[in-house]
């Protein structure tokens, strides 16, 4: 046996990899499928159909229910709460449980609650307490009842978030050739006005536009990457939070005025996320809608960038 039990811990599973170690008065049911390198701390409960991956801890206080699966190198915070029934019934179960993921790399923060069928994605990060109704995108920070998005870990890797109302914005190294561009804004006493030359101030000759406002501030826009369409952000009114990833750096971007663009090739996986409630967001496109042109799925996006 290569693994470890804490002489007051119980584990009836053959499929426990090595070096795992299962403390005190953990209890692991005999169909659990537990990976290599695991620490599973005091009092953890894993039930039959659970599956964790390698390099996972699980710190006390936790129990992992069936159609739970977790990824590699996960962590989950003491007394974190998995459900995976949404209409629980005294000795009544359904067919199947709804199945809930936890993709590698992501944490679950301590007392955080994880509802059924949720699935959280690719080195994202859940807040202490937060209770988690929907499904959590890739690299994303979520907190609070019910959990939003605050962030996304790693944005700020290379530099804080960038103001592109700064003086120095336009030189501000993005991750996958994304750049800002200077708009014109001319000023009287008759108000403002922001000018762009089609041909010349854009990095392509845009054949779309089109305008994204009234979106709530705890909703998300984007989390798309484009094969071969190009865009460019303008923050027409308010301001938004923007994220650009190339598959390796992630950076994030405040538009908060309409004297600067964010350029963003094709390749890049995007995000738009707190939104004011006045902001409204003009996107420019170098092509026509194409759904076939979206890579909508993180690990896609992955595979895409790193063939």
């Amino acid at each position: 046996m290569s693994f470890f039990i804490h002489p007051q811990g119980i584990c009836e599973s053959s499929t426990i990899g090595d070096r795992t170690r299962i403390w005190a008065f953990a209890h692991v049911l005999p169909k659990a499928q537990i990976g290599q390198d695991c620490n599973i701390c005091d009092h953890v409960f894993i039930e039959n159909d659970v599956v964790v991956g390698d390099r996972v801890t699980i710190k006390c206080g936790v129990q992992l229910w069936d159609c739970l699966r977790v990824g590699d190198d996960v962590f989950i915070g003491p007394n974190a709460t998995f459900a995976n029934d949404k209409f629980p019934r005294s000795r009544q179960h359904p067919e199947r449980f709804a199945e809930t993921t936890i993709a590698d790399g992501a944490s679950i923060g301590a007392g955080a609650v994880i509802l059924p069928g949720v699935h959280i994605g690719r080195n994202a990060m859940v807040g202490a307490g937060a209770v988690v109704t929907k499904d959590v995108p890739a690299n994303a920070i979520v907190v609070g009842n019910p959990a939003i998005i605050t962030g996304y870990a790693g944005a700020n890797a290379q530099s804080k978030q960038t103001d592109a109302s700064s003086a120095d914005s336009l030189k501000v190294t993005l991750p996958g050739g994304a750049g800002l561009v200077h708009i014109r804004i001319a000023n009287d006493l008759r108000g403002h006005l922001a000018a762009i030359e089609l041909t010349r101030d854009l990095p392509f000759v845009p054949v779309r536009f089109f305008i994204v406002y009234d979106v709530p501030n705890a909703r998300v826009r984007g989390e798309h990457a484009h094969r071969t369409c190009q865009e460019v952000l303008v923050c027409l009114r308010g301001s938004v939070v923007c994220l650009i990833d190339d598959g390796q750096q992630r950076a994030s971007i405040i538009l908060d005025n309409p004297g600067k663009g964010l350029f963003m090739p094709a390749r890049l996986w995007v995000a738009q996320y707190q939104y004011t409630a006045d902001a409204v967001l003009g996107v420019f496109a170098s092509a026509p809608y194409d759904p076939a042109d979206y890579i909508r799925d993180y690990e896609d996006f992955l595979a895409a960038v790193n063939k």
